[in-house]
């Protein structure tokens, strides 16, 4: 091995070796059998790399690629951040600056999980699963979530350009969305057929479960005996909040298991008074159905509690801890995953409903019914005819 093959070798594997001796992730991988087969394997890619490429190797390019591949390799929200993208990573937002309420993941490009009802991104048509190839004239490529949702970021009315590829379309579509706080209210409800109370969960946050439980308590007041819950494209809000409400219908011991490396599995036990909410469920899920709102999915149906309706919820049950680099960078990586209380995993692999029912088509540009507001949904209608067999309480 050449002097020069040495020195960038040094360069791109120096910050691996740096956080390998402070304890790190690949300080517990290396002493897995054959790890150092692997180092090996890296460091003639390195030598052959150095030697035969065309251009001249710039080592700091090489070791963003490499630990850009090593966290992209372990699950969507595991990332490795530039020191930029690190230091801005649970700031607060810029002052004055807004987004198109959408939340986001990678697959390839910078994917969209779910948006907030009422939000821009909404009213423009996305739905869960939609890729942003490019924002801006920036290509989603190699482009972390972080990166990516500080460039739909900006002044109220500004617009920002994307470019969206749903399905096989063999095509991307340019869109101007305009920028926007807009939202509608967290939690809505209303009667959606006789004896039938429907209850909207478009967030979670702390005020969710007093505000199911108050919308629960109007609605039997109007005659409702049964209920529908719609956590369809719902991803906002801590875990905790989803627990907490799912603690309002059920009286399990356990609602839902917190699953760390160092910790093992560990019962997360429902606290407070005993669950007022005691009406037949039927819960709406899909693909956007995320974070909060999974788990709380999960343990309603775990404990036979509620059945769903819908698609298979999105397997983001997965909390991200952020872990310094030597250098400024970052990586960002799922470090707690939740299961349900009978140990099936949620994350990756989502929460499959009882019945499965695709949601209504949406048109790129076209905003979507509001799913608060009466209109056509065979979702719902699937749900309503599911409840027509299960017995009142």
């Amino acid at each position: 091995m050449t002097d020069r093959t040495r020195f960038v070798l040094l360069m791109v594997t120096a910050p691996i070796l740096a956080y390998t001796l402070v304890g790190g992730l690949l300080g517990r991988v290396v002493a897995r059998e054959g790890t150092y087969q692997h180092l090996r394997v890296f460091e003639d890619v390195v030598s052959l790399v150095n030697n035969n490429y065309v251009e001249e190797v710039e080592a700091e390019h090489v070791m963003e690629g490499a630990l850009w591949g090593l966290a992209e390799g372990l699950d969507p929200q595991s990332v490795y951040l530039t020191e930029e993208e690190a230091g801005s990573y649970g700031s607060a937002d810029v002052p004055g600056e807004v987004g198109i309420g959408a939340t986001l993941t990678r697959q390839y490009y910078v994917q969209i999980v779910a948006t907030r009802d009422g939000s821009p991104a909404a009213a423009a048509g996305l739905r869960p699963g939609d890729y942003l190839q490019s924002i801006g004239d920036n290509p989603t490529r190699t482009m972390s979530t972080i990166r990516a949702d500080q460039l739909l970021r900006g002044a109220p009315g500004s617009t920002v350009r994307v470019s969206v590829i749903r399905g096989n379309a063999a095509e991307p579509l340019a869109m101007e969305i305009v920028r926007s706080a807009d939202r509608s209210a967290n939690v809505t409800s209303r009667i959606v057929a006789s004896g039938v109370g429907y209850v909207r969960i478009a967030e979670f946050d702390d005020t969710t479960a007093d505000a199911v439980e108050s919308a629960v308590d109007t609605l039997e007041g109007q005659g409702a005996s049964k209920l529908v819950v719609d956590v369809r494209s719902t991803a906002l809000g801590p875990f905790d909040a989803g627990i907490a409400t799912a603690g309002r219908f059920t009286a399990a011991p356990t609602l839902i298991i917190r699953e760390t490396k160092t910790a093992g599995q560990q019962p997360v036990a429902r606290t407070g008074a005993p669950p007022s909410i005691e009406l037949p469920v039927v819960l709406l899920t899909n693909p956007g159905t995320s974070g909060a709102a999974e788990v709380f999915v999960a343990a309603l149906t775990d404990a036979d509690r509620a059945d769903a309706v819908g698609l298979r919820t999105a397997g983001r049950a997965a909390e991200q801890t952020l872990i310094d680099l030597p250098g400024g960078g970052a990586l960002l990586l799922s470090s707690a995953r939740y299961l349900t209380a009978s140990g099936e995993s949620i994350h990756p692999t989502g929460v499959e409903p009882a019945v499965a029912v695709q949601d209504p088509p949406t048109e790129l540009g076209v905003a979507p019914p509001d799913p608060a507001e009466e209109q056509e949904d065979p979702v719902l209608d699937r749900a309503l005819e599911h409840l027509t067999a299960m017995p009142t309480v």
